[in-house]
């Protein structure tokens, strides 16, 4: 078992991060909810304005029917969530970061702007292992006890895994008996919906979300899990391409 901190970028309220919380303690995990005060989606890792002196404020919350669980509110984006956490703000460091259920898939090249991704990632600055879950959505109400269940699977075999290991895991939306099964899928080139924005400036733009038809690879997150898999996708944070820093890169030749 293992001390795991929960964070969203749906809120504090989000009924995805309450399912997740009370089936990862009824799990055994010692679980703290460290979450936005309300919703943030789309910061993917930023953390807000951090300035000397700049004040954030943290309230305590209370999930439904489970006093136990510890959870505080704080005003700013998951990375932030999981910073003031990894600092001590809430006492000692958890050994795991999970973040989610998200309400509505991160799949494909989207998951650079994702808040429940960039929760995960920050975890892994700091060295620890990290889960961004997400659960599609459809027509019909929210199964968050699947994806609940999917997480603690996802969690238990997290503390075996090596440190600083980062699982972005989607789920349909459908009965845990009625999953396909797990795969391992790669970050689809193109998502399903397109983003565009209309209006003029200087005035108001408005953003809107249209589903794009488009061609997807079986073997991709995006088609696992409209095809009813749990798609699982391996992530890694900041890193160098090249471990060779004694010369300066050829397009500087020309400045030197």
């Amino acid at each position: 078992m293992a001390s795991v901190l929960l964070t969203n970028d749906d809120g504090v309220q989000s009924p995805g991060i309450h399912a997740m919380a009370v089936a990862l303690r009824d799990a055994g995990h010692d679980v703290m909810i460290v979450a936005p005060s309300g919703e943030r989606s789309g910061w993917g890792a930023g953390v807000g304005t951090l300035l000397d002196d700049v004040e954030v404020e943290v309230s305590a919350h209370q999930v439904p029917d489970a006093d136990d669980i510890v959870t505080w509110a704080l005003d700013g984006p998951p990375a932030l969530c999981v910073l003031a956490a990894m600092l001590g703000t809430f006492g000692p460091r958890p050994e795991l970061v999970a973040s989610g259920i998200n309400d509505g898939t991160n799949c494909g090249r989207g998951v650079l702007q994702s808040g429940t991704v960039g929760g995960a990632l920050i975890a892994q600055n700091f060295g620890l292992s990290a889960l961004a879950i997400s659960q599609k959505v459809t027509d019909g109400p929210m199964l968050w006890d699947t994806s609940a269940a999917v997480s603690v699977a996802a969690i238990d075999w997290l503390v075996d895994a090596p440190r600083k290991t980062v699982l972005n895991v989607n789920v349909p939306n459908v009965a845990l008996a009625d999953l396909l099964g797990v795969r391992w899928g790669r970050l689809a080139a193109f998502g399903t919906t397109t983003t565009s924005l209309e209006g003029s400036v200087p005035g108001t733009l408005t953003v809107r979300i249209t589903p794009r038809d488009v061609d997807l690879k079986p073997d991709t997150d995006t088609a696992l899990v409209d095809a009813g898999y749990v798609a699982v996708t391996g992530l890694s944070g900041i890193r160098a391409e090249s471990e060779d820093s004694g010369s300066a890169p050829s397009f500087m030749e020309s400045a030197l």
